[in-house]
């Protein structure tokens, strides 16, 4: 499957952002996304950070401690990008090299695969990150971003 569109990944990121994000917003996020994988029956961890300290986290039947590692990992790339884990991997890919080869980061520390969407406060900037880890990497992507679509628009 070949990458998606830069712009598009940078329109996104663009796009969906909040007025405010606390303890309760993240909360409410990652119930609502909770119940739209259990719905699909999708073996996904969410979680969100915001500054550093996990608000929210759960690990839906399917899914095993790797997948908190790759959470972790991606999450590291959205604090050190302030871009989508999904948008730095496509990035580097499109300068015709990988993240691995070309970061000079840990790969045993950061992974730029999709799955981890930053959390941007309008006014602020990038805050936290909501992660998921489960499907392969676009799916992951898509999935993220479809629930702070629905939840920004609410």
């Amino acid at each position: 499957m070949a990458d998606p569109d830069l712009a598009e990944l940078r329109a996104q990121e663009q796009r969906l952002v909040f007025d405010r994000f606390d303890n309760t917003t993240a909360w409410d996020l990652g119930q609502q996304m909770v119940l739209a994988a259990r719905r699909r029956e999708l073996p996904v961890v969410v979680s969100i950070e915001r500054n550093g300290q996990r608000l929210f986290h759960a690990a839906l039947p399917g899914t095993a401690s790797d997948n908190d590692a790759w959470v972790d990992r991606k999450v590291r790339v959205v604090r050190r990008y302030g871009r989508s884990s999904y948008h730095v991997g496509c990035d580097f890919r499109a300068g015709g090299s990988t993240f691995e080869a070309k970061s000079r980061l840990d790969p045993d520390l950061y992974a730029a695969h999709g799955g981890s969407f930053p959390l941007t406060v309008r006014g602020v900037g990038v805050v936290g990150s909501v992660t998921v880890s489960g499907l392969p990497q676009a799916e992951d992507h898509a999935f993220v971003v479809e629930q702070l679509e629905s939840f920004l628009a609410q």
